[in-house]
């Protein structure tokens, strides 16, 4: 299905060929008429690819065509990127080469006599290739289309960006809410085998399952009923050590951030009887709720033993509730008899379909769209994720025509096995934009359930140039957050979640199923039941545990991407020549091996997390298309490697050594660094002073134990937006800054586990014209939030001394989104509709106040 996104790289590879960078390197180079006859043959054939995009469901010599483009125009992506590899290199060694480099680099394949007769053969090569396939477009007689008119028309920014189930955004559901919450409110039976009673909700997929379970267990009575309440998605992986890990997690509020890591690695070690007294303390005394959702376990053994493990500590009418498609598995768990849930009935999916397609009371303009919408709706049958999708598709869409293609679309007549994907959703997919398709299918190199951000998304999307180019005043990072709207309109994202300058989603297990099906070609989940690696893949992702691949074969030469995390010193990658994407977490190489400073078209290297490795080649420096690279969590990294500088392209970079001082020089020449991370940096007592960052705009530092000065201002950092500092205990946020911090544009604050934070530190207060987002979490001794504090988004958790909001609250028309949790004297003050502050904040758009630990105060 690879085909399908055809126009955008040819799309993509006309930009490259038609930018004055291109031009001027080509004719230095003596390969402009290469080029432009490349270019030439290239534009012919885009012209065409959108009607063969739609002809080539029916013709299979048509798909076999388009195949045969494919790989041409691979090779082509590949081809000019070799071209500016060279162009980097040499601004590279003209800005920073010595005479000993370049005499070697004349002396090398780069030399330019030797580099451009070596392109001129690969592009003539490519452009006769090219010329031949072009040839037979005409006996499939198709017509030329320019644009792509797929677009997607996007809600407003802040409708439903929060994963909490609202009663309002739910439709049809109420009686099934009842009867659940009937059944959770009664009292166990007195039969000690099932004194923990189970109660499964089952349905085929898409039906809302998941969705009802939070509609119930956010409810307010289920939340008097239950003290502990506790949310763990299964899905495929049934690992009995990873649940309980995963319950421990979910029944203790202090996991959270720069803690985490440390605490899972601390659980991880623990054997079977360690974590059973975990979770016995945890659970003790305390009559809980646990949702276990998205089971797909048929092993009784394996349920016995979760059920035993978790009986042992519960109280008295402690339920479990369960989320399956499978009616075995809901008998095999189940105490109770299962809720089956059923579609929704016609007139809640129209309900449905209307809030989705329109905006609120738009519909009445639109009569000539009704009948044809209610004939669209009955081809859902009731499953909610159908609807919703349908109607995102048809969201701002006013002519008939556009309605009745998607009433009429032959997608529909095609026999539905019961593991096919859900035509609703194949026939979002057909209509979505070209060069959206590429970025929805990389989705299936993650498995079910997989807590997404939109910075992964940034540097895989960004790392293999799926990203449009930004026009003026546009960053990278906003076209992709522009391609992650309009996948959240056509509701293919869930749970999407703004955190002020990043988002945190999921997606359905049938969406997941459709980026499987349409990135077949491309992509490849590699596990122990895989036995080769096909020719045309060119994304690979090792996701199944402790499985290393050694007995794979491959054929595949042209592999783009590799995702293999915990992989060891078997795993060798030096074939694979045109990588992009590399990500290695979790690792255990103590050394990288010296081939990789041959990978010059990686663009993403991603280290995090390796406890082993020591040193890193200085030939990484080499790597001048290098736009990210990640190496937080490598905690005995002794030094960062030689001639940082030279990785002129580096846009996010993240640090963990133990050097003492930062080669903070080299850091500052990095003239595209955007993003910039250190964490557990153990032995650096103080960052960047007098050091200037032009293009910086996000600095965050984490676990820095000795760190004492971190100096900010508007001359160093003029472009910060985004600052973050966690648990760094010894920094002096009061001292070493002067009135130019009151010029810093900040737009999104954190503190996380600052203890020495009593109050605000003055210069924040200088941003209080762009602060958009305020995070407090874990600052044990902050008392009071300032009265100036006119933020969008405030967050406070677990700071239990502050006692007050600022006074001017009510004032605070722009606030949008206010949470409070474990602040205990602040719940009780601001409690919805009793506290004696209620009325200061009840203008808020969304209110999150932690309720549970007001009740255990009772």
């Amino acid at each position: 299905m690879a085909e399908s996104f055809l126009f955008s790289i040819a799309e993509s590879l006309l930009s490259k060929l038609a930018s004055q960078a291109y031009e001027e390197a080509s004719r230095v180079l003596g390969l402009y008429d290469h080029l432009k006859n490349l270019k030439d043959t290239l534009s012919l054939v885009q012209a065409v690819l959108l009607d063969a995009d739609q002809k080539q469901e029916k013709n299979h010599e048509l798909r076999e065509w388009l195949r045969q483009l494919k790989r041409v125009f691979f090779d082509a992506e590949n081809v000019l990127d070799e071209f500016e590899c060279q162009t980097l290199q040499n601004q590279v060694i003209k800005a920073h080469g010595t005479t000993k480099d370049k005499v070697s680099h004349f002396l090398s394949t780069s030399n330019p006599l030797v580099f451009r007769y070596k392109m001129a053969q690969q592009i003539k090569d490519i452009s006769m290739r090219l010329d031949k396939v072009a040839a037979d477009r005409h006996k499939f007689g198709l017509q030329p289309i320019d644009v792509d008119t797929r677009v997607v028309h996007r809600r407003e920014m802040r409708e439903m960006t929060y994963s909490h189930v609202n009663d309002s955004d739910v439709i049809g559901r109420e009686q099934d809410k009842g009867e659940i919450i009937e059944l959770l409110m009664q009292q166990n039976p007195n039969d000690d085998h099932k004194s923990l009673s189970v109660i499964p909700i089952v349905g085929m997929g898409g039906l809302g399952k998941t969705t009802l379970a939070k509609f119930v267990f956010n409810d307010k009575g289920i939340n008097k009923c239950f003290p502990l309440k506790m949310w763990v998605c299964v899905s495929d992986d049934f690992d009995l050590k990873q649940l309980i890990i995963k319950i421990i997690n979910s029944a203790d509020d202090s996991v959270f951030l720069a803690d985490a890591p440390d605490r899972q690695k601390n659980l991880n070690k623990m054997d079977l009887e360690q974590l059973q007294n975990q979770l016995r303390n945890k659970l003790a005394d305390q009559k809980f709720l646990l949702v276990l959702d998205d089971v797909w376990n048929e092993d009784r053994v394996k349920w016995v033993g979760l059920r035993n493990l978790i009986h042992v500590g519960a109280a008295a009418g402690s339920k479990i509730l369960v989320t399956t498609r499978s009616h075995s598995i809901a008998s095999m768990m189940g105490t109770a008899s299962s809720h089956i849930l059923q579609g929704l009935s016609l007139e809640d999916s129209w309900s449905l379909f209307v809030r989705w397609a329109f905006n609120e009371g738009e519909e009445e303009n639109y009569p000539q769209l009704i009948n044809i919408g209610r004939e669209i709706v009955k081809k859902c049958r009731g499953v909610p994720l159908a609807v919703r999708t349908l109607g995102s598709l048809l969201f701002s869409k006013f002519e008939a025509n556009q309605w009745e293609d998607a009433r009429d679309n032959e997608i529909w007549n095609l026999p539905q096995k019961k593991d096919d994907i859900l035509p609703a959703l194949k026939l979002s997919y057909d209509l979505m934009p070209s060069y959206l398709r590429q970025c929805f299918a990389l989705f299936s190199l993650y498995p079910k359930d997989y807590n997404f951000t939109s910075y992964g998304v940034i540097h895989l999307w960004g790392a293999l140039g799926f990203l449009a180019s930004p026009k003026k005043n546009r960053a990278q990072d906003d076209i992709a957050i522009q391609y992650l709207w309009e996948l959240f309109s056509r509701s293919l994202l869930q749970d999407f979640v703004s955190h002020g300058t990043y988002y945190t989603f999921h997606i359905h297990d049938l969406v997941h199923d459709l980026a499987l099906f349409v990135a077949k070609d491309d992509c490849l989940l590699v596990n122990s039941h895989i036995q080769s690696i096909p020719e045309n893949i060119q994304h690979l992702s090792f996701v199944e545990k402790d499985f290393h691949g050694k007995s794979l074969t491959t054929k595949a030469v042209g592999v783009r991407t590799i995702i293999y995390p915990g992989a060891g010193a078997e795993a060798n990658f030096e074939a694979n020549k045109y990588l992009r994407i590399l990500h290695l977490t979790h690792s255990t190489f103590e050394t990288l091996p010296p081939f990789i400073g041959k990978l010059k078209h990686l663009r993403c290297l991603n280290l995090r997390k390796n406890k082993k490795i020591k040193r890193l080649p200085d030939s990484i420096c080499k790597l001048q298309n290098l736009q990210f690279l990640f190496l937080k969590g490598c905690t005995e990294l002794e030094t960062l490697p030689k001639g940082l500088r030279k990785l002129i392209s580096l846009y996010h970079f993240e640090i963990t050594t133990k050097q003492a001082v930062l080669p903070e020089n080299e850091i500052a020449n990095l003239s595209y660094l955007q993003y910039l991370t250190i964490a557990y940096c153990d032995n650096v007592e103080s960052l960047f002073s007098g050091i200037e960052f032009p293009v910086l705009k996000l600095l965050s530092v984490w676990c820095c134990k000795r760190l004492k000065s971190l100096p900010l201002d508007s001359k160093h950092f003029p472009a910060l937006e985004t600052l973050h500092v966690i648990k760094c205990d010894k920094l002096e946020l009061f001292k070493g800054h002067g009135d130019q911090n009151f010029n810093l544009k900040l737009k999104e604050v954190t503190f996380v586990i600052m203890p020495q934070l009593e109050i605000l530190p003055h210069w924040v207060q200088g941003c209080a014209n762009t602060l958009l987002s305020l995070h407090l979490s874990y600052c044990l001794n902050l008392e009071v939030l300032p009265d100036w504090l006119p933020t969008f988004i405030c967050i406070s958790e677990h700071c239990p001394k502050l006692w007050s909001l600022p006074d001017g609250m009510h004032c605070l028309t722009a606030l949008e989104h206010l949470q409070i949790k474990d602040c205990l004297e602040l719940c009780i003050k601001y409690e919805p509709q009793v506290g004696e502050c209620w009325d200061q904040i009840s203008h808020i758009k969304q209110i999150t106040i932690d309720e549970q630990n007001i009740s255990k105060k009772r």
